[in-house]
């Protein structure tokens, strides 16, 4: 399927031996195009921001560990399809990675709520992202998962901003515990643009 139709079909999916066999290429291929799509904030926090090529190799590389054919094809879809940004939207994978276990734990258990704390400003206008609602992400004791799923909803003047020339995008995070602002490349901002039809 196109790229254009926003989610990934059955069709989509490579048979696991023609993955096998071009597997090398196609992770080189993915890992230059992620390239400007990660961007990191402060010490721990790296944006990953999706699209139809990196969740598509997602569920290729899973399929390939898990070798659990259609089954499990079904469950990677449910799981990724919805972080398939719709043309009017920026989806992202916000993770916060710390290596030691201790600090992590630490840090996470000081901000929660912190995924309803994340904005993404287009010359100065702010827009606040809107966690994926498949599980909570912060637990009752308030403590935040290591991984958040968002999504910026932009209209159409928003989106015509994002795309001008010269436009300032920044990203930013406005916890109490957590607090910075980043400005996006124009490499970012470039393959970025690429997620609105």
């Amino acid at each position: 399927m196109p790229r254009e139709e926003k989610k990934i079909l059955k069709e989509d999916i490579m048979p696991l031996d023609v993955y096998i066999q071009n597997r090398k290429e196609l992770r080189k291929n993915i890992v230059s195009f992620k390239k400007d799509r990660r961007i990191a904030l402060g010490p721990y926090a790296t944006f990953y921001f999706e699209s139809y090529e990196t969740m598509l190799a997602q569920v290729q590389e899973m399929l390939y560990i898990e070798k659990g054919g259609d089954e499990q094809l079904k469950d990677e879809l449910t799981a990724y399809n919805p972080l398939i940004p719709n043309g009017k939207e920026l989806t992202a994978t916000l993770m916060f990675e710390i290596d030691n276990p201790v600090s992590r734990s630490a840090f996470l258990s000081k901000v929660g709520g912190i995924e309803k704390k994340v904005f993404i400003k287009i010359d100065g206008h702010s827009v606040k992202a809107i966690p994926e609602e498949d599980v909570d992400r912060t637990s009752s004791d308030g403590k935040a998962s290591s991984v958040q799923f968002i999504h910026f909803k932009l209209n159409d003047e928003q989106i015509q901003k994002f795309k001008s020339d010269g436009v300032v995008v920044e990203i930013g995070i406005d916890h109490k515990e957590y607090s910075h602002m980043t400005k996006l490349s124009t490499e970012n901002i470039s393959s970025l643009s690429a997620d609105f039809s």
